[in-house]
């Protein structure tokens, strides 16, 4: 694996031109992309759609932490989801030979870039305004709708860290 002798992103200091609400949501994204490099390194491409005990593949965790952070980025942004959003959803962690980890990996790492920039470039003013979750339009806002984003992909780094660990030999 990786070595990283420097502290968690977090630990890190203030990210430039950031706004001091969403640092902790960009740190959080930073750190998910930083240990989804750190935790895939190495691992057999043969095992990204294995799913120990039933439960979710690698290839799934990466999956969904790329598309719940692109629906979040737009629910912020008062659009509803898109046939291809919809389309990228329904095939989460469906096995799919073509698909690769660099593919999955560099799809979450671009997808934290684009949230960085948006993050940017979203005044102070509008964290607080409430924002529609889904069909059912469920409450939430600006910045519930980035700090989710950013503590959901953390949670699935935590399980997907786990299945590596079990598939890993």
């Amino acid at each position: 694996m990786m070595k990283n002798n420097q502290p968690e992103v977090w630990l890190r200091g203030a990210l430039p031109d950031i706004p001091k609400l969403l640092q902790p949501a960009a740190h959080a994204l930073l750190q998910s992309k930083e240990e989804v490099f750190k935790y895939t390194e190495d691992f057999p491409e043969a095992l990204l759609w294995e799913k120990p005990a039933g439960r979710a593949s690698v290839g799934f965790h990466l999956q969904h932490i790329t598309g719940v952070l692109d629906r979040m980025l737009t629910y912020a942004e008062e659009k509803p989801l898109s046939k291809k959003q919809f389309e990228y959803l329904r095939n989460e962690g469906v096995e799919n030979p073509e698909v690769k980890m660099d593919d999955l990996t560099h799809a979450f790492s671009e997808k934290v870039d684009e949230a960085l920039k948006i993050f940017k470039n979203t005044p102070e003013a509008i964290l607080t305004e409430q924002r529609g979750v889904g069909r059912k339009q469920l409450p939430s806002s600006v910045i519930g709708l980035y700090f989710h984003a950013a503590e959901h992909s953390q949670r699935h780094i935590g399980q997907m860290l786990v299945t590596i660990s079990v598939l890993k030999p």
